[in-house]
């Protein structure tokens, strides 16, 4: 009798665990939750300058809309992207009527690319230019979800709707703390328009870009579109020293700053032997600067003495300038304490040469982007790395032989044929 108890018993145990194990679970009973996808609005001015043509022969209006449907076709299919105008619908001269002139055009959500290019094909220049109110509705269509956020702003001149300032609307998106981007584009800029442009997109770490042709508006505006689908790694906030012997110490990593126009600002790495860093700095030119302008990234001892450097100028506008340089350094057997190879303190330092016109404002200064990275160093005597290539070294002693030989080999041949014309 017990037996059989004991036999049921188990058998019952058996379907129950059979049960549960066969029965869906809470996380897996249905999807799992999507991540959330990146959200974009474009933000398009169509106040009655808009009808100006001096763009590629068409009227700004019309090349808008030619790059928008182009943009509209190429957008990844995770972005959520959304449409919102601002002077668009109020023809009259009520200034506070046409300064309430915003609306959504289309939703931010999934993309109908049929739907969304007819309702870009409806609009027609119309009235006035509220920037400030369009950015607070279009802060208010991205609300929601944890993925990046971006709002790009299309525009041909400044607000008209002052006292309400659209550089104190984008500092105060910015100061949400909600990673709300706003990039800016200027159509055909004047520098009233410029500054304030460039005042909203540095607010809120975004972009500004002049614009003078069709094609360049497309390409920008879908860059900025898939940089949202491809959100880059968030940068950890730092502030280098004037000198070396201040600086913060670094360690694997991405890192942002601000410099003030041909500053030098200084930060440490422990570079230990069998080690090679590489380090890599962006700088924005986030507002109007004079053409001629570089940015150096230098590596050196604590002591000062040189190790590498990169270099790059430009002579043109650009959004972003950008350098790097590579340091092996070699085996050792020094070692601390604990038996761990001693470290070696570098001191990298950031400098740039940009200058700016007597009307842009300088401060605060440009965005600046740090790469710091340590992986092993090569061990093999033929990686160029290894040799000295970072330094340049390598390539010119290489060039400078294989010159000398040429010149060698060519002045035998020809003494050569001299002396046989001779004999001859």
């Amino acid at each position: 009798m017990i037996t059989r108890k004991r036999l049921a018993a188990g058998v019952c145990g058996l379907l129950a665990a059979m049960t549960v194990m066969l029965a869906p679970t809470p996380a897996s009973a249905g999807e799992p939750d999507a991540k959330s996808s990146p959200k974009v609005e474009l933000t398009l001015d169509v106040s009655g300058s808009m009808r100006a043509r001096d763009i590629d022969g068409q009227s700004r209006m019309a090349a808008a809309k030619q790059a928008f449907n182009e943009v509209l076709d190429a957008v990844p299919d995770d972005v959520q992207l959304g449409i919102r105008t601002l002077g668009a619908n109020y023809r009259g001269e009520d200034r506070k009527v046409g300064c309430k002139d915003t609306r959504q055009l289309y939703p931010v959500g999934p993309l109908d690319r049929t739907e969304a290019k007819t309702a870009v094909a409806t609009l027609t220049p119309t009235g006035w230019t509220p920037i400030g109110p369009a950015l607070l509705g279009a802060a208010d269509d991205l609300k929601g979800g944890d993925a990046s956020r971006r709002i790009v702003l299309i525009t041909d001149g400044e607000d008209t709707c002052a006292p309400l300032d659209p550089c104190q609307v984008a500092r105060d998106i910015a100061a949400k703390g909600i990673h709300l981007t706003v990039d800016t584009l200027g159509l055909l800029p004047d520098a009233k328009t410029r500054n304030q442009l460039s005042c909203i997109a540095e607010a809120t770490g975004g972009t500004y870009t002049s614009v003078e042709h069709t094609k360049q508006l497309r390409d920008r505006v879908h860059q900025l579109v898939d940089r949202a689908a491809r959100p880059a790694a968030t940068p950890v906030a730092t502030q280098g020293a004037g000198q070396c012997a201040g600086a913060p110490q670094l360690k694997p990593g991405l890192y942002s700053d601000r410099e003030k126009f041909a500053e030098h600002r200084w930060y440490r790495v422990d570079v230990r032997p069998g080690q090679e860093l590489r380090a890599s700095v962006s700088i924005a030119a986030d507002r109007a600067v004079n053409n001629d302008y570089g940015v150096l990234l230098r590596a050196s001892t604590v002591h000062g003495r040189e190790i590498v450097r990169g270099a790059e100028a430009g002579d043109g506008r650009t959004d972003v300038i950008s350098s790097g340089l590579r340091y092996p350094k070699p085996p050792s057997e020094a070692a601390d304490d604990d038996g761990t190879p001693a470290a070696e303190t570098v001191c990298l330092q950031v400098s740039n040469s940009f200058s700016a016109p007597a009307s842009v404002k300088t401060d605060p200064g440009l965005p600046v982007e740090l790469t710091v990275d340590l992986v092993d160093g090569p061990s093999d005597a033929s990686d160029a790395a290894f040799l000295g290539l970072g330094h340049g070294w390598w390539l010119l002693i290489t060039l400078a032989l294989s010159g000398l030989v040429a010149g060698l080999l060519w002045g035998w041949i020809s003494r050569w044929r001299v002396t046989v014309w001779r004999t001859n």
